[in-house]
């Protein structure tokens, strides 16, 4: 890699905002906001909206609301068999 021209990585701790969740991974964003982990150490703190704890697909709470295909759908919005 040439030296100088790629974003620090380090570790830093990512905040779901929806469940509360945390955990720690490796990352090149930054942040203002830091937070004190579980190791004692400190580490800029990223917010974000959906993880793997809060998203419907991990969760197993997603609706399937699209049961049957294009023609059941059809024939049950024109009352037809």
């Amino acid at each position: 890699m040439k030296k100088e021209i790629h974003p620090e990585y380090r570790k830093v701790v990512f905040l779901d905002t929806s469940s509360d969740y945390k955990f720690l991974s490796g990352s090149t964003q930054t942040s203002e906001e830091t937070i004190e982990w579980e190791d004692g150490n400190t580490y800029p703190l990223i917010r974000i909206e959906i993880s793997s704890a809060s998203h419907p697909f991990y969760t197993g709470k997603q609706k399937a609301d699209k049961v049957g295909g294009r023609v059941d759908r059809f024939k049950k919005k024109y009352n037809m068999k």
